[in-house]
């Protein structure tokens, strides 16, 4: 039993928080968590992170492994970006008729050719 300290979002679409969470690896991102260690709540001014100390050196003590979002958040260097998609520049119907061949396959056509 692995077990990963991580961010599972919870909030209304648009609008979301985190919970820090400890869970084993193979549950899902928002699925059962072992204990639940602190919220953090990227969209107050100023971001709101409260996490208790004891009990995650406690799990860090029993094995536990932080994922990179969670270690940027507690050095305080983690920057939530929200997500915006990217516009495709033609129309849609361009992007999905035109695809390119993948690496090698026109030179071993031209060989086949030759041959």
């Amino acid at each position: 039993m692995s077990l990963k300290i991580r961010l599972s979002r919870f909030g209304k679409t648009n609008a979301p928080t985190y919970k820090v969470v400890v869970s084993e690896t193979k549950d899902k991102r928002n699925g059962r968590a072992v204990d639940i260690i602190g919220h953090f709540n990227p969209l107050k001014t100023p971001v709101e992170v409260q996490i208790d100390k004891d009990k995650l050196q406690n799990w860090k003590k029993n094995g536990a492994q932080t994922t990179p979002a969670v270690d940027k958040l507690l050095e305080g260097k983690y920057s939530y970006t929200k997500y915006s998609p990217k516009k495709a520049k033609g129309s849609d119907t361009e992007a999905t008729n035109t695809k390119k061949a993948p690496e090698g396959a026109v030179e071993a056509a031209k060989e086949a050719q030759e041959a």
